[in-house]
């Protein structure tokens, strides 16, 4: 009699072990479905002022404008730097400083674009000060001959430099170009002032 009583209990024990385990694994399963299910939390909101990226690359309906280079020239173009050196060349002196920028333009279209459709114009510091390029006879020596600004261009060729040299205030920073081109890339909208423009950043080295 008491051996079936002790039996009894150990069935009854190990029935009450096994319903603890599953409702044990249940409980588990059930935690990692709601985990599963609950959408993950959204990541803090940056804080302060979000630094914008320099952007050294722009687009104008098919032409794409590439920062090519800026370099200061210091305060003084020398007769010696003149790519045709004469004995009536003269230096060229600013109380500031040349800089000069190289910026490339490329055809990303399908037809030839055609002259005189884009170009580079001022120079823009952080401040909103506006510095133009200097034009003539009074600068030419001193630009390469390699200068296409405004060329004809061909679908996917290498992008051509258009270069050009600015007085900038010494005390001027964060320098941005203004690219331009006739809307839809035409010349006559861009010699009628209809133009697409864009800033691209300089590192003036």
């Amino acid at each position: 009699m008491f051996k079936n009583i002790n039996k009894s209990s150990g069935q009854a024990s190990k029935l009450l072990l096994v319903l603890a385990i599953v409702v044990l694994v249940a409980v588990v399963i059930t935690y990692l479905i709601i985990r599963m299910a609950t959408p993950p939390p959204k990541p803090p909101e940056p804080t302060g002022d979000v630094i914008p990226q320099p952007i050294y690359e722009q687009t104008l309906g098919d032409i794409r404008f590439i920062f090519g280079g800026s370099r200061d020239m210091g305060n003084v173009l020398t007769a010696a730097q003149a790519k045709e050196a004469s004995y009536w060349q003269k230096d060229l002196t600013t109380t500031e400083r040349f800089v000069m920028v190289t910026i490339g333009a490329q055809n990303k279209g399908k037809a030839n674009i055609e002259e005189r459709s884009w170009d580079i114009e001022n120079i823009v510091d952080s401040d909103g000060r506006n510095f133009v390029p200097l034009e003539g006879y009074s600068v030419d020596p001193w630009l390469p001959a390699d200068n296409f600004c405004g060329a004809l261009l061909k679908p996917e060729f290498d992008p051509v430099p258009c270069i050009k040299i600015y007085e900038v205030s010494k005390k001027s920073s964060g320098l941005k170009i203004r690219v331009v081109s006739g809307k839809n890339n035409s010349p006559s909208n861009l010699s009628s002032d209809d133009v697409d423009s864009a800033m691209i950043d300089l590192i003036v080295k």
